[in-house]
């Protein structure tokens, strides 16, 4: 299943800052914690704490999130389906990005160790 421009387009417009809580529930109803999330999300794009909280404040979309990341140089390894899309057939590659930031949350929330999320080759 391969995404449409339609949707590339909204996931591009969408702002970091309207997703984050929604991140930040997930996990913490499974008993994860804040300073996981984080370790995550850094891992994935390289904002650390500061720098996270400086584009929630900004309201940038993901497309300038993802423009500013230091994508992990192993998130290619990041696969699965996430939203019924398989990550790695993916062809835009802002959507493929947004959908690993979505994959490592639900990993996290379902409890995965942290080690396996963070993948190495």
């Amino acid at each position: 299943m391969n995404t449409t421009p339609k949707h590339d387009e909204q996931m591009a417009k969408l702002t970091f800052a309207s997703v984050y809580p929604h991140y930040v529930t997930k996990i913490e109803k499974k008993g994860r914690t804040k300073d996981e999330l984080h370790q995550v999300i850094e891992w994935l794009t390289g904002f650390d704490e500061n720098k996270l909280q400086e584009l929630i404040n900004d309201k940038v979309t993901f497309k300038t999130f993802f423009e500013k990341a230091t994508l992990n140089s192993n998130a290619h390894l990041i696969k699965g389906v996430i939203c019924g899309y398989r990550i790695e057939d993916i062809q835009t590659p802002l959507t493929q990005q947004v959908r690993y930031l979505d994959k490592v949350v639900d990993e996290l929330a379902k409890g995965k160790k942290m080690e396996k999320i963070l993948r190495s080759e």
